[in-house]
């Protein structure tokens, strides 16, 4: 997380609708290899830019294949969303918030880019049966231990058949701890795909 989102993130795990006056506001930033511009605005995960964790993510991850199913777990203003829909014109893409604002702005961005098989919806948009290929996340760590886990019980269990998801965790936040309770809990094949920048990308298999 940058300092100039460390102010919003609370908010933003907590908060459907932020209190922070919501001033949208250009930024320029390169996704998928493309400078591109979004807009963003406070009230939202990292809306300084690119966070670390992020940024780390988009850079271990091997490429996501043309097509399939994708699940961006707390889109933010889109990044994760915005490069899945970039490098996978072919793909179903979805950016889950449970912040309305970071929806809208996700859903904006899509638009801006012509991508329309980019979407943003909240979780109670998504039907319970939906399955995903790929899941790539940048988890809010920072709701807690218990809320956290409540969160990938309830996603990473609707990887589809052979799905993988990637999750990026700082180290000095628990994710070796974590890699051990998804094993352990849910009883998923979690490995350390990547460590980088005192991050580490866990590669989640299905079951």
């Amino acid at each position: 997380m940058t300092d100039s989102g460390r102010t919003d993130s609370r908010e933003h795990y907590f908060t459907a609708h932020p209190a922070t006056p919501d001033e949208r506001r250009p930024l320029d930033v390169t996704l998928a290899g493309r400078r591109v511009t979004v807009e963003v605005a406070g009230g939202i995960f990292s809306p300084g830019g690119l966070d670390k964790g992020t940024a780390v993510l988009l850079d271990e991850v091997p490429d996501p294949p043309p097509s399939g199913r994708f699940l961006d777990l707390g889109c933010g203003w889109g990044p994760i969303a915005l490069t899945l829909g970039l490098l996978s014109e072919h793909a179903d893409v979805t950016g889950v918030d449970v912040n309305e604002r970071s929806v809208d702005l996700t859903s904006r961005n899509a638009a801006a880019l012509g991508l329309d098989h980019v979407r943003a919806v909240t979780p109670d948009a998504v039907d319970d049966g939906t399955a995903y290929d790929l899941i790539w996340s940048n988890p809010p760590i920072r709701i807690g231990k218990a809320a956290l886990h409540d969160l990938l019980r309830t996603w990473l269990r609707r990887l589809a058949p052979d799905g993988t998801a990637y999750l990026v965790v700082q180290k000095n936040l628990g994710s070796d701890s974590l890699q051990r309770w998804i094993e352990s809990d849910l009883r998923m094949p979690c490995a350390r795909f990547a460590t980088s920048k005192g991050f580490r990308v866990l590669e989640v298999k299905a079951t």
